[in-house]
């Protein structure tokens, strides 16, 4: 008698063979991208220190000589990650304060608000550049994204306040202090995401601009659209000039 084994059912052993060989192979770029991916998820959650080139590679479905392959190594892969981070957030930024036009309370707005969208679209980008790290990164890293945006802000400030009769090389204290106020708050505004956004910076930027003695009950952010309203406002006569006084770009 023949017994013919192929009748028995299906070889399961070759399955997984046959999956893979089902699907299409990725091109080096795409590959590339997707352990950019995989590795700022595991960067964000559990630091440089915590993640492992096995664990990329598993989450990846490679082995680890392709990981060594697109990057020479953790170290490799981590630099990529948070230049790839750095240079989103600083663009942002820089684009918000050099808009064109706007007022000096607009740009706080703006840059505020910049850094905020940033942190709520990109929140393992964020964990990752704003945690300290021994590995260099050739793009920067937050601190450096800080201490530019502290300059800008400072050669801001510089005319307003040497027109005001103050000394101008308060402008870097003063900096110094707007930009660690936003930093700060959006640091903290990562996990908790209360208040809302736009409430936030209306907030943040009603302490910086008028201080505790004069807080606005219910601030709100200048640079928003505004709706069309029933009836033209009443001309406010104790309106800031700086408020509608254009960014230093325009100034000599």
């Amino acid at each position: 008698m023949h017994i013919r084994l192929w009748e028995t059912g299906p070889v399961r052993t070759n399955e997984p063979q046959r999956a893979r060989r089902g699907r299409r192979r990725m091109t080096s770029a795409e590959r590339r991208e997707q352990l950019i991916v995989i590795a700022r998820g595991l960067f964000a959650e559990r630091g440089f220190d915590g993640t492992s080139v096995e664990e990329i590679a598993a989450h990846a479905e490679v082995s680890k000589p392709v990981v060594y392959e697109h990057f020479g190594g953790k170290e490799g892969l981590y630099a990529v990650v948070v230049d790839r981070e750095v240079l989103a957030l600083e663009t942002a930024i820089q684009d918000a304060l050099a808009t064109p036009n706007a007022n000096y309370r607009e740009i706080i707005e703006r840059g505020t608000l910049a850094l905020l969208d940033y942190i709520d679209t990109c929140p393992d980008g964020f964990r990752i550049i704003a945690r300290d790290s021994a590995i260099p990164a050739t793009k920067g890293n937050f601190a450096s994204i800080l201490s530019d945006i502290t300059a800008h802000v400072e050669d801001m400030l510089v005319w307003p306040l040497a027109r005001r009769g103050y000394n101008p090389q308060l402008g870097r204290v003063f900096a110094q202090g707007l930009v660690g106020l936003v930093a700060s708050a959006g640091q903290s505004w990562l996990d908790l995401r209360q208040p809302p956004k736009e409430e936030l910076a209306a907030q943040l930027v009603n302490l910086a601009w008028n201080g505790l003695a004069n807080l606005e009950k219910h601030p709100r952010l200048r640079s928003a659209p505004k709706p069309e309203p029933a009836v033209a406002p009443a001309t406010d006569s104790t309106q800031d000039p700086a408020e509608t006084e254009p960014g230093s770009a325009t100034k000599g």
